[in-house]
């Protein structure tokens, strides 16, 4: 019996009436969402298989994000052990799929008083720490996926130095920047909108204990969707003097915290280019090869205005370059 089979017979036993199901997402990982189509209502199922997923993490998170105010999926139903869960349904309204010029001011305000509400419930004993150890893990997947597997190029002992250099300064950083809950994947494609509560917030089961600008860094610096320097400055201020407001330990010189929120943002961008290099590579799936050129975008952008990280910008420069 295939995964399907067995999610359909485990929703006729907790549904306990006539329904349908039609995919809903499947997303980076081994997950996979499906739309329960009932008389009266739709309802969400997750499948997510016990050898690769873990169901336990988005519970609990669940349970955390719910308690603080946001807009979650509720729990109807759990099977950790076959790795199923049943959710309330948020809808088909992605950030990505309704944000227009029009209504961007509106809908970031929404996403940023959600983003203040998590960070304010933090509990450090809740959720494991985003730590030297998983920042450098994560900063790994550039060398190995993106410059060995995408580019096909071998780093020289001179460039690996560089690379060396640059990503202990970024996890110093890091480090050093208040720590509080981080949803880790806060962008429009996980954020539905929503006539109540607005945003309806998705996929956050990986959430850690780390930097306050890294969740900013993912709205804002959007792998899917590009805003201009203009509008990115005047909604990362807004966010600062509301955080500032609700008593959130962001730094009090905004020049200080913007070059936070930027370096932050060279890390996950670094990070983002190995993930969607390993998705192709690895994993066959090639739709996130047309996000990369806005990924490295960000990323030259960024490493172009601090002298620290102009080495890096450098070294970019020569992989990109054709032999």
């Amino acid at each position: 019996m295939d995964r399907t089979q067995q999610l359909q017979q485990w929703l006729t036993q907790v549904v306990g009436q006539p329904f349908t199901l039609t995919t809903a997402s499947a997303d980076a990982s081994f997950r996979r969402y499906f739309r329960v189509h009932l008389p009266q209502t739709t309802l969400i199922a997750m499948d997510a298989p016990p050898p690769q997923e873990d169901c336990r993490p988005f519970v609990k998170i669940a349970e955390i994000l719910l308690a603080a105010g946001l807009n979650v999926p509720q729990i109807i139903a759990q099977d950790l052990a076959q790795g199923f869960l049943l959710l309330s349904d948020l809808g088909n309204d992605t950030y990505l799929s309704k944000l227009t010029v029009e209504n961007a001011k509106a809908l970031y305000g929404d996403a940023c008083q959600a983003l203040i509400k998590m960070q304010l419930a933090t509990d450090t004993q809740a959720l494991p720490p985003y730590d030297a150890a998983l920042l450098r893990r994560e900063l790994q997947l550039f060398p190995e996926w993106y410059v060995s597997r995408h580019l096909g190029k071998t780093l020289t002992p001179e460039q690996q130095a560089v690379l060396d250099k640059t990503f202990a300064v970024l996890i110093d950083n890091i480090l050093q920047q208040p720590q509080v809950t981080v949803h880790r994947d806060y962008h429009s494609r996980n954020l539905m909108v929503t006539a109540d509560n607005n945003p309806g917030v998705l996929d956050f089961q990986d959430a850690v204990i780390g930097a306050i600008t890294y969740d900013l860094v993912s709205l804002f610096k959007d792998a899917y969707i590009r805003w201009n320097e203009e509008n990115l400055m005047d909604w990362v201020v807004r966010y600062w003097q509301a955080a500032r407001k609700a008593g959130l330990p962001v730094n009090t010189d905004f020049g200080e915290f913007y070059k936070d929120f930027e370096w932050m943002g060279v890390q996950r961008h670094i990070k983002v280019l190995g993930i969607f290099a390993r998705l192709y590579h690895r994993d066959g799936k090639n739709g996130y090869l047309k996000d990369m050129p806005l990924v490295m975008q960000y990323l030259q952008s960024a490493c172009e205005r601090y002298v620290e990280l102009r080495p890096f910008l450098r070294l970019l420069q020569m992989l990109e370059k054709a032999d």
